[in-house]
């Protein structure tokens, strides 16, 4: 009978002969080991938009944490869809990740009705940043019209159906659905522009190509530069960096908290180990003040933890898949 040592030398022989052969690792082993090689971030919205934005400083703090190259891919298109499709259909081995929004994983499978996903299709990892929206509007046109606040837009509205224009990153987008809840609970009627993306939307008010808009914090370095007019908030409570702008609930709007939160998921199933990991990468963000204080400029910085992420994107499927009903909306 073989001793104890002659059993673990013939174990650690059979390991090596397994490494040596290129057999391939436990998938618990291949877990422990991760990441061995770079890992794709897709995007599915143009560079240069908040989102992608977000993304890069995010994959830039991963690179370094994990020691492997964290590469964005932008595939933008279909509000989003085309990108958040393809990392739904791809393998859960953590080696192809998702940075979004919630537009494109709370509003967009409800709302399209050949969506190729669903909100259950992915694994939520953490919220990087919220955003609260800004009520932008150019600065000729409200002084041309006397339009100050949230319920001057209104009152023109009423008196000018249709007249007023707003943009948004598309058709369904969180600032459209926003823009016609608003419209619906004023019974007003404005026309809806859409854009390839908010960026170009944003430049379409500052030119006066359009009215107003729902903006994330992109729109700030405009604001204070006067470009751009901001109106309202659309935060519980008012934002530091514009304390003169007063939150929709303070212009008259009750229950106008509407927060879009920038995040990083994979494909469902993503084994927790690696969820894991990406968690604790993502959170060690704190303590690197240069990513922090880039974050900082486009939000509040959270870094929410996956299993609270999780529970924020069923409340919210619920909440938008009620609004998306009541507003009778549905795209193609």
């Amino acid at each position: 009978m073989p001793t104890i040592s002659t059993r673990r030398r013939s174990l650690q022989l059979g390991a090596a002969a397994v490494l040596a052969l290129g057999l391939p690792l436990t998938a618990a082993q291949a877990q422990s080991d991760w990441p061995t090689k770079p890992i794709r971030m897709v995007v599915g919205f143009p560079a240069g938009s908040i989102t992608d934005t977000v993304a890069r400083i995010m994959s830039d703090h991963l690179s370094k944490t994990l020691g492997q190259p964290v590469v964005v891919e932008n595939k933008p298109g279909a509000n989003g869809s085309l990108g958040v499709g393809e990392v739904a259909r791809a393998t859960a081995d953590g080696y192809t990740l998702l940075f979004t929004n919630s537009s494109s994983i709370t509003i967009n499978p409800q709302l399209y009705k050949k969506s190729p996903y669903k909100a259950k299709d992915f694994t939520p990892i953490t919220v990087a940043v919220d955003a609260p929206f800004i009520l932008i509007a150019n600065p000729a046109w409200t002084q041309k019209n006397n339009i100050q606040n949230p319920k001057d837009m209104i009152g023109y509205a009423q008196r000018n159906p249709d007249r007023i224009s707003y943009g948004s990153a598309g058709p369904g987008n969180i600032a459209h659905l926003s823009f016609t809840s608003w419209g619906n609970r004023t019974s007003t009627r404005m026309t809806h522009v859409p854009y390839k993306g908010s960026a170009q939307a944003q430049m379409a008010v500052m030119s006066g190509e359009l009215d107003t808009m729902f903006e994330t914090w992109a729109a700030l370095p405009q604001i204070q530069a006067g470009k751009l007019k901001a109106l309202a908030v659309t935060a519980p409570q008012r934002m530091k960096q514009l304390p003169n702008v007063p939150t929709m609930a303070e212009a008259g709007y009750d229950n106008f908290n509407v927060i879009f939160w920038l995040g990083l998921l994979g494909p469902a199933n993503l084994p927790q180990p690696i969820v894991q990991k990406l968690y604790d990468a993502s959170k060690s963000l704190a303590q690197d003040a240069r990513a922090t204080a880039a974050l900082a400029s486009l939000g509040e910085v959270v870094m929410l933890e996956p299993g609270k992420f999780s529970q924020r994107i069923n409340k919210e499927v619920q909440e938008w898949g009620g609004a998306i009903q009541r507003e009778g909306l549905s795209l193609d």
